[in-house]
């Protein structure tokens, strides 16, 4: 399949999936998720991969939603904005149900849903310079479907901070709480990578493969339905609701959301 905007490379036993929207800082839109829910499908099906890498084209890892889909799910009415939860809801889920490791690269920014992918990752190594937000209540929404899976990677109590501030943090404030697993300076980020993949390298793929299965199985990790259809129906809500209308409007104006007007 050619795709519109990732890219795979595949090097022997690794895989990379880049996401490759550079020029709107990787956000993501419904055609990314259609094709990532492709790519990973795919890929789940090659017995040969040992290591799967999420990484981004760029300056940033990825920016969160793509604002034209965002303008555009604002229009929609309570069961297209379902329909549009639960195929991102679908992501997550392959993402961290993927057989094989799967090890995000983060550079430059990483918001909203880009901290979901993250967190489905069973690691993340990022630079030193790395920035990361849950922002969605800033607009009157929620960080509702990729809660569970950041949830699990950072904590509850630290996913509940920076979920209800909407503040940003930084890549240290990341690794503290478990989000990361290592950092690097900028310039050695792609050397640092090649360690990592050599370290995967020493492993029989076989047994990664059942080691991960049995770590899902014992950890529950991944939502289970009621918690999943929870998070999408959440989201389909605050974004079809009064103020869920009024932050994004306001966002997309750039102008005072009323509850600030109110403070």
């Amino acid at each position: 399949m050619n795709y519109k905007t990732l890219l795979i490379e595949q090097d022997k036993h690794i895989t990379t999936l880049w996401l490759n929207r550079p020029d709107v800082n990787n956000a993501f839109n419904g055609i990314m998720i259609e094709e990532l829910l492709h790519a990973l499908d795919a890929l789940a099906a090659e017995t040969s991969i040992r290591l799967l890498l999420l990484r981004a084209k760029g300056k940033h890892f990825s920016a969160g939603a793509d604002l034209h889909w965002m303008k555009a799910a604002a229009q929609l009415n309570y069961q297209d904005n379902l329909q549009d939860a639960q195929q991102l809801g679908e992501l997550m889920y392959r993402l961290a149900s993927f057989p094989m490791p799967t090890l995000a690269v983060v550079q430059g920014a990483a918001f909203g849903g880009a901290l979901g992918l993250i967190s489905c990752c069973d690691m993340a190594i990022a630079t030193k310079d790395a920035i990361f937000s849950l922002s969605e209540v800033r607009l009157g929404i929620a960080p509702a479907v990729i809660s569970p899976y950041v949830v699990h990677a950072m904590g509850a109590r630290a996913a509940r901070r920076y979920a209800l501030s909407g503040e940003r943090f930084d890549s240290f404030a990341a690794m503290q709480h478990g989000l990361l697993a290592a950092l690097y300076p900028a310039n050695e980020l792609d050397a640092a990578v090649s360690q990592w993949v050599s370290t995967f390298m020493h492993n029989s793929p076989n047994a990664m493969r059942a080691t991960k299965a049995l770590l899902q199985d014992i950890d529950s990790s991944l939502p289970p339905p009621k918690a999943r259809a929870h998070t999408e129906t959440t989201i389909a809500t605050l974004r079809t609701s009064h103020e869920g209308q009024a932050g994004l409007q306001a966002f997309f104006d750039k102008s005072t959301p009323p509850w600030q007007e109110e403070a």
